[in-house]
């Protein structure tokens, strides 16, 4: 299941070279940006440093977060309707300051499709600016848990007219797994889609000691501690997890479970955890700065999650490049990063067997020993300088299969009538 990098294919870095020594204007549209904390965030902030130390100009391009002082250049918020407890802020359109910064960039590179997708489109088109596509999460299944009131057959219809037409409007459609590909062509989707995967900053992962974190906790260095890394929301089926938990630890007594993010569900899994009498064997970390994270996960001996809704999760990559196997269930996204007995152990979605597979984990340290090795070699096709490569030559290929951007009349048209605002 490695993922066979076109980076070691004779000739191609030499290729990828020669593709991508102009410097490129990169404009990101993200529904959100930080200070939210999110796997995509992350990846648009590290794929935006790195592409620009190798000397391109980013920008990104997104909504709300007036009030955050950003860290790092050419960050441009338009302002937009907060959604109370998304982190989301819904707007329609970019003011005209921002419009100017958008109208300098080579490319656009859309990560949501509903809000940034679109507009990014509507104001490319005058000008004949590609835009290219990264599909980062099951929408399918995340309508079920944020939207309850609209049925299933609903929700999959609308995803099914939407998706097909965003992406024919697109230069490039870009899946991060290969399973995340199927999830596309289930809504329809004909057009051609390319499989890059999203990238990690290896080497503070590599290089991370532990931090006191089992100290703290009155973790004992004989016991086992399991960590689970992402938001505490209902579609990432936390409470099966804890269920699962506490069989495992019926089973092995020194099992402990540490939950690192923030999320909407924390009230109500700190209930469950002291309903079933695991206070003290299950740590609640909250939100977490992202450059502490290598060392809590050193500190930790396996990795485990129970979602079944990912596309491509960065946070497994992460742990594998800090030598945690994994524990998962078979899901599109976790298959293309868990190989069972490889990396990892895998579980069908079933409580018993996923409390079985967390028992095996925290029993057997040779086992552990011997797939820690496995996640360490998985990790190294994610690491971000390879995939930066990769994306910069998807840049420059659509960059240069574009129509000239010579303005038009339609282009200057559109300059004459838009409201300076």
């Amino acid at each position: 299941m490695r993922l066979a990098s076109r980076l070691t294919r004779s000739g191609h870095a030499t290729t990828i070279e020669r593709m991508t020594s102009t410097p490129m204007r990169i404009g990101m549209l993200a529904d959100l940006y930080k200070p939210h904390i999110s796997g995509v965030t992350n990846h648009i902030a590290l794929t935006k440093r790195f592409l620009e130390a190798a000397g391109h100009e980013v920008a990104v391009f997104t909504f709300g977060g007036d009030d955050y002082d950003d860290d790092e250049p050419n960050v441009f918020r338009s302002p937009g309707l907060s959604l109370s407890g998304t982190g989301y802020s819904l707007g329609l359109r970019y003011p005209w300051r921002v419009r100017q910064h958008l109208e300098r960039m080579d490319i656009l590179h859309a990560h949501h499709p509903f809000v940034s997708g679109r507009l990014g489109l509507r104001y490319a088109r005058p000008l004949g600016q590609p835009v290219i596509f990264t599909n980062h999460t099951r929408y399918d299944l995340y309508a079920q848990y944020y939207v309850p009131l609209m049925p299933e057959p609903l929700t999959q219809a609308f995803l099914q007219a939407y998706f097909p037409s965003f992406c024919r409007e697109c230069a490039m459609v870009i899946s991060p797994s290969r399973s995340a590909v199927q999830v596309l062509r289930g809504f329809g989707v004909t057009t051609p889609i390319e499989i890059l995967p999203n990238g990690v900053d290896l080497e503070p992962f590599r290089q991370a000691l532990p931090s006191d974190l089992r100290r703290q906790l009155g973790i004992a260095l004989s016991d086992v501690l399991g960590v689970y890394v992402g938001r505490l929301g209902p579609e990432k089926n936390l409470a099966f997890l804890l269920r699962a938990v506490r069989g495992a630890a019926a089973a092995w007594p020194g099992l402990h479970l540490m939950l690192i993010g923030s999320g909407p569900e924390r009230e109500n899994l700190e209930a469950q955890v002291a309903d079933a009498r695991l206070t003290g064997r299950v740590h609640f970390l909250g939100g977490t700065p992202y450059e502490e994270m290598p060392a809590h996960l050193a500190a930790a001996d396996f990795f485990v999650t129970a979602s079944t809704t990912e596309v491509h999760p960065l946070t497994i990559i992460e742990s594998m490049a800090a030598g945690l196997p994994a524990v998962g269930i078979h899901s599109p996204g976790i298959d293309d990063m868990i190989e069972h007995e490889v990396n990892g152990l895998l579980a069908e979605d079933d409580l018993a067997e996923l409390s079985a597979m967390m028992t095996r984990m925290a029993g057997d340290r040779d086992l552990r020993a011997r797939l820690r090795r496995g996640a360490r070699r998985t990790a190294e096709d994610y690491d971000i300088r390879r995939t930066v490569d990769l994306l910069q030559e998807a840049y420059a290929r659509v960059i240069r299969d574009a129509r000239p951007r010579r303005p038009g009349p339609l282009a200057r048209w559109w300059r004459r009538v838009r409201v300076r605002v």
